[in-house]
């Protein structure tokens, strides 16, 4: 969602239109925070703490085996039990590859309960979308998010094999 505070006018000759020029309004650096390469940023962090102080996200996506309910921003949950791969790969790499597109032009958050294996994952596929060779995302992530993101073996797998489509 572009809010009306993220726009701006640019104009011309009045004999011109007036044309609307979005205003990208990124994340500041701040807990959680990843620049992608290409210079996107997206939002890490765990639902079992408060939310950062700042301006609050426009998208989220949220990893966890239950709904996590309602929140005042736009949102997709993805299905994913603890220290696992999502129940549905599809699912999750077009929520994904949504957070990484929509990362372009708004402030978008992944987040699971503790931060760091699912969102660390997830974080690495989007890495991957952003350029990030799959052989180096885990460790990209890492260095750049957390030094224990994607906690398990078969995360680390599931970086490496996912089909990730055209």
């Amino acid at each position: 969602m572009i809010r009306s505070a993220d726009l701006g006018t640019v104009r011309g000759d009045p004999a011109d239109h007036v044309s609307t020029v979005v205003v990208v309004n990124p994340w500041a650096d701040g807990p959680g925070v990843v620049e992608l390469p290409g210079g996107r940023s997206i939002r890490g962090r765990g639902l079992r703490r408060p939310l950062p102080d700042g301006p609050e996200p426009d998208f989220g996506v949220y990893l966890l085996h239950h709904d996590p309910g309602a929140f005042d921003w736009d949102q997709r949950w993805v299905r994913w039990p603890d220290f696992r791969t999502p129940t549905s790969p599809a699912d999750a790499v077009a929520a994904l590859a949504e957070a990484y597109e929509r990362c372009a032009f708004e402030r978008v958050e992944i987040a699971c309960a503790g931060g760091v294996g699912r969102t660390g994952t997830a974080m690495a596929v989007i890495a991957v979308l952003a350029g990030v060779p799959r052989a180096e995302a885990v460790m990209w992530v890492r260095r750049r998010y957390n030094r224990r993101a994607v906690e398990t073996p078969w995360q680390r797998r599931w970086v490496r094999t996912v089909d990730l489509g055209p």
